[in-house]
């Protein structure tokens, strides 16, 4: 190997500089111009530093950047500069290589980190590649680097376009949700007007006039009171996890408690049974608990069959998350509607067959997402249905922590 020369001192890295770069290179491709990579190099030997710039160089990259050997000089170097990425040497006198990868993390910066090193066992760098290495390659095999860092720098674009997707997404949604929140908050006065004064003429009217003015008198009410019933469950809809969750430790027993004396009306004249297993203490906002219990057991009790409905509730737990069961003898879903029936105003029925806004199952879904979990259905026509949802099963550290 050639006389390397030295690296610059800890106190002041030496930049790189590119010289003729892409000079071997625009010899095969002469119409194209190098590709600009600005490299932070985690190594200490000089050398190695130079026979990989040259690797990139014949590959159509200008490679500029420098070298550090230390945390204290590559932490200053990815806080004061951009790079496109590191390539690092896995042990170097002063520090592991991976310990780059987890720098940048607490940073909150995605830079790909490679590993160009002299000898890694492969169960090694299997457990690299796992702790978010993106490749690694032997210093001996240095002509797989420049495809290595292409596919890096592909797969970082993906990322970045996927958080921009999410956000772009997340604020959709939070401008979509503020608008039904507004709409239906100013929506909700002049339809309480209109009821008001449509039942008023039903009450002083019907009987007074003839059959088919009693049958428009009729279908106002009823477009009224549906219209309210509609905006008021969309209101409720909107507010899920708007003012962020207070999460505390609710007792799961306790909310379905409140959830019946809540529905205590529809299961007293319907006759439904309501039965439950010794369930969990979890971490939940306790008041949105309570409206996915209430709105799983009313779906149970509205979509019943021939027989009173029987709705039994359990939980089991798996590693650290709990996953709830409220199983029904009700009249059950085609499974092509498994995943539909959780949209908004997603209605399998007809109002006149059962009456409601299709909204309940939306809301369940929200309240259970905004927790981090998911929920699904199990069911078969004629056969009951079970609806399972997934929530942590840590306590809180506090009696109450608020979230946005």
């Amino acid at each position: 190997m050639l006389p390397a020369p030295s690296l610059a001192p800890a106190t002041a890295q030496r930049p790189i500089p590119d010289g003729r770069a892409g000079q071997n290179w625009s010899r095969t491709n002469p119409r194209q111009e190098p590709q600009q990579l600005r490299v932070l190099f985690v190594e200490d030997q000089p050398a190695d530093v130079e026979l990989a710039r040259r690797a990139l160089r014949e590959h159509g990259f200008d490679v500029q950047g420098c070298a550090v050997q230390d945390p204290e000089q590559f932490l200053n170097e990815i806080r004061k500069g951009v790079y496109d990425i590191v390539l690092a040497d896995y042990n170097l006198p002063q520090w592991n290589g991976m310990e780059a990868v987890w720098l940048l993390r607490r940073e909150g910066l995605d830079i790909p980190v490679i590993l160009v090193t002299g000898a890694l066992g492969e169960a090694r760098a299997v457990e690299c590649l796992k702790d978010g290495a993106a490749d690694y390659l032997l210093k001996e095999h240095l002509t797989r680097l420049p495809e290595s860092i292409r596919q890096a720098l592909r797969e970082k674009k993906l990322r970045e376009d996927n958080k921009r997707s999410q956000e772009e997404l997340a604020r959709s949604n939070r401008e979509l949700e503020q608008f039904a929140y507004v709409a239906s908050h100013d929506l909700q006065e002049p339809l309480r007007m209109i009821a008001s004064y449509t039942q008023l003429i039903a009450d002083r009217y019907r009987g007074k006039l003839d059959d088919k003015a009693d049958r428009y008198i009729h279908y106002a009410v009823d477009g009224a009171t549906r219209m309210q019933a509609l905006i008021d469950d969309l209101l409720t809809f909107s507010r899920v996890g708007r003012q962020g969750l207070a999460l505390q430790n609710s007792d799961c027993n306790e909310a379905i408690e409140i959830a019946c004396k809540n529905l205590e009306n529809a299961i007293r004249e319907t006759g439904a049974q309501v039965e439950h297993d010794r369930l969990p203490v979890i971490v939940a906002d306790g008041r949105l608990l309570v409206q996915l219990f209430q709105n799983l057991i009313s779906n149970s009790i509205k979509f019943r069959g021939t027989e009173a409905p029987h709705i039994q509730i359990s939980a089991e737990k798996q590693k650290r998350e709990w996953i709830f069961a409220v199983t029904d003898n009700g009249i059950g879903i085609a499974p092509e509607h498994a995943q539909s029936i959780f949209g908004i105003f997603k209605r399998l029925h007809t109002h006149d067959e059962y009456p409601g806004s299709g909204i309940g199952l939306s809301i369940c879904k929200k309240i259970v997402e905004h927790h981090g979990g998911r929920i699904w259905v199990e069911s078969a026509p004629g056969r009951g249905a079970t609806f399972m949802f997934v929530l942590p099963s840590l306590l809180a550290k506090h009696k109450q922590e608020k979230i946005p």
